[in-house]
């Protein structure tokens, strides 16, 4: 179990890196969002356009890597949504069990199967170099290859977790930090 626990933590670092250069791109979108909309009004004064379609689709795709890219970090950090209102009146163990029964039942299988969906799709946006069909627009196979990328690393994420939640059930693992036992 320890050299599962050792995995668990470096696939752990991978999330929480992803996660911090996923950030970053908050930052961008604001940034591009903001001068899209200065030029656009900027160039109603000068009687010109002076925003592309490829400043446009770079929010879309900015905001695409954000949400796919931020998935595995967030349910690293435990930071998604709950619906579960028992899940909140159990102790760690109660916790621990439904967690790993909704990781092993749901979060993985559907990260698989959307990975199967996902993959001819994206192979073939690349085979054939995908672009927009706007003009001046940008290159779709990128954005469309982040679909692998974000349910590659939730699955590899998910995966991590089912560990850490055995581990606790078989007290190879302390309960999560403010977790009462």
């Amino acid at each position: 179990m320890d050299h599962l626990l050792r995995l668990h933590r470096s696939l752990d670092r991978l999330s929480l890196g992803i996660g911090r250069a996923a950030s970053w791109l908050s930052l961008l979108m604001v940034l591009l969002a903001s001068a899209n909309s200065l030029l656009r009004y900027s160039g109603r004064f000068v009687g010109t356009n002076l925003t592309s379609n490829a400043m446009l689709e770079g929010q879309w795709y900015l905001f695409s890597a954000l949400f796919l890219l931020s998935a595995a970090p967030t349910l690293q950090r435990n930071a998604h949504v709950r619906v579960d209102v028992l899940y909140g009146r159990l102790g760690h163990r109660g916790k621990a069990a439904i967690d790993l029964a909704g990781t092993v039942l749901f979060l993985l299988p559907f990260c698989a199967f959307a990975l199967w969906v996902c993959t001819p799709t994206v192979w073939n946006s690349i085979r054939i170099w995908e672009g927009s069909p706007d003009p001046g627009g940008l290159p779709r196979w990128p954005v469309k290859s982040l679909l692998l990328v974000g349910f590659g690393t939730l699955g590899v994420q998910g995966l991590s977790q089912a560990v850490l939640h055995l581990a606790q059930l078989t007290g190879h693992a302390p309960a999560a930090p403010g977790e009462p036992s």
